[in-house]
């Protein structure tokens, strides 16, 4: 039976206010109300998209669903179940999880988080397409890492419990208000959400029939020890600061030397690690202007697309690939301070446990092995998937080949590297269940100058309930106008897309996917 026939039959099988009296493990059910349908600007919990987010419409992958005052959306009534779960005597992990009061789908979908999470989210785009959806603050409220101070248990709870017992509570509050389980549960998100799928996938694979995972912070050690080191090093006066205008002038050479590789000048690189640029070749021969480098500001580009190693060579977190230079902000250096927050709140409130730890003594050798040795669990870079693929369990990984700005600096190799080491772990081949999706010009999560809006959960659906596996997808560019002006195809690794020669680059039919 589909989705859409289920949709069709499954209602409610017990009022929703019931559902306050439901009685589950370690769980406080505090609210269970029915919302009308309505604008999303009037559902609690609605907020604007964090900084530097762009909004859209009507995401199509019907995750954190961000939208615009200028274009309200419609909520599809449901019942509103808010619960407090406590599965130690220090946990205190906040959900959520909105029941379709009309047109239930049959099926569970959770929505990851961004950051430190600790904030609620907005998932309309689930919601109106039918599915149960919730959400986890991971067991803390606010943005800030600071929650972690003396406080180790619920650093369990951000690493995977929360979405562990989320999932859990969630499926069984389904079971009660409609009579049944859902049929499949999946899971999407990005950044720290990407983390959160991959870690539901290594510990929990029969949490998730199917999830999504984007631009993860798999390595959240490894990541926050490159990030810091750079924002370190800029403001030790290691490096210079480069700015913004001198970054948009790097990326500009990238372009004029790189861009036509893949046969089309479109300000998009299909695969960067193609791309030979070396920053010496901008170093200011005479007076410092906006159209070349200083030496220093060299040293500091030249760290940008280096790894970050250990004293005998082994990389503790890639670098960055040339395309995306102008959202570096890392490199900009506004303030005196480093700007990337989660990093210090990694280094201070969690590795060190000391709140008054000066970021000036951080040592990217030191802090590296500290932070694995304290809380390396907070990685999901186990590569053994093999529970979760006996399970029938697809994956759907992908990353944007120009993240390395708005906030997330999350280099795409690293997908790459955790991608292949799954292949290396269990087997060359695996395209059966999980495949990779790497995204010309696209930043962190969403953004930049190329198409990057793609229906991943409906990939995954055909794949997990159909059959269908994900060999080529469209992704969309919508301008501000709401309107698609580029549509360009996504190929699973290690595939890329090569233009035919003939008709409009702006249309993704005129491509083809290849082997590079």
């Amino acid at each position: 039976m589909t989705g859409y026939i289920l949709a069709a039959i499954l209602l409610p099988a017990m009022p929703c206010e019931s559902l306050q009296a439901l009685t589950l493990p370690s769980t406080t059910i505090t609210t269970a109300v029915m919302m009308p349908t309505g604008p999303l600007s009037s559902q609690p919990g609605a907020l604007p998209p964090p900084p530097g987010v762009q909004t859209a419409s009507a995401p199509p992958n019907g995750a954190l669903g961000y939208y615009t005052n200028e274009r309200p959306l419609i909520v599809a009534a449901h019942c509103r179940v808010v619960a407090v779960i406590r599965p130690t005597p220090d946990s205190e992990i906040g959900m959520e999880l909105w029941l379709p009061a009309n047109q239930w789908n049959g099926k569970f979908q959770m929505v990851g988080n961004g950051g430190w999470a600790g904030r609620p989210l907005t998932p309309f785009g689930a919601l109106n397409q039918g599915y149960a959806t919730a959400w986890t603050d991971t067991g803390h409220t606010g943005a800030s890492g600071a929650f972690a101070l003396g406080h180790p248990e619920k650093v369990v709870d951000f690493a995977y419990r929360a979405v562990h017992e989320t999932a859990i509570k969630s499926k069984a509050i389904i079971a009660a208000y409609y009579g049944q389980m859902p049929a499949l549960s999946y899971f999407t998100g990005c950044s720290t959400g990407g983390r959160q799928g991959l870690m539901a996938a290594q510990r929990f694979p029969e949490d998730f029939d199917g999830i999504v995972a984007a631009a993860p912070a798999q390595n959240m050690t490894g990541v926050a020890t490159w990030r810091f080191s750079a924002e370190v090093s800029v403001r030790k006066d290691v490096v210079c600061t480069v700015p913004a205008a001198k970054l948009a002038m790097v990326n500009r050479a990238v372009l004029t030397r790189c861009d036509a590789l893949d046969g089309v000048v479109d300000q998009i690189l299909n695969d960067p690690r193609q791309c030979r640029f070396d920053p010496s070749t901008l170093l200011c021969q005479g007076d410092d202007s906006d159209s070349c480098l200083t030496a220093c500001q060299v040293a500091a580009l030249k760290m940008a697309y280096a790894p970050i190693t250990t004293r005998n060579g082994v990389t503790i977190f890639p670098g960055l690939v040339p395309g995306g230079e102008s959202r570096w902000s890392m490199f900009a250096a506004a303030g005196p301070e480093p700007g990337m927050a989660n990093d210090l709140d990694l280094f201070r409130f969690v590795v060190h446990q000391d709140a008054d730890w000066d970021w000036r003594a951080f040592d990217a050798q030191r802090d590296s092995a500290l932070a694995s040795e304290r809380v390396g669990f907070l990685n999901a870079t186990n590569p053994d998937l093999s529970a979760f693929k006996a399970r029938g369990g697809k994956l759907i990984l992908y990353h944007g080949w120009n993240d390395g700005g708005n906030g997330g600096a999350i280099s795409p190799l690293t997908s790459i590297d955790y991608y292949e080491s799954v292949l290396r772990r269990m087997g060359p081949e695996q395209s059966d269940w999980f495949r990779l999706f790497m995204v010309p010009g696209m930043a962190h999560c969403l953004g930049g100058p190329a198409p990057d809006q793609v229906n991943w959960m409906g990939a995954l659906e055909r794949w997990r309930e159909a059959g269908i596996a994900p060999d080529r997808l469209t992704a969309a560019r919508v301008n501000i106008n709401f309107q698609v002006d580029m549509t360009r195809p996504l190929c699973a690794y290690p595939q890329v897309p090569k233009y035919t020669g003939i008709g409009s680059t702006n249309d993704a039919s005129n491509f083809v996917c290849r082997a590079p």
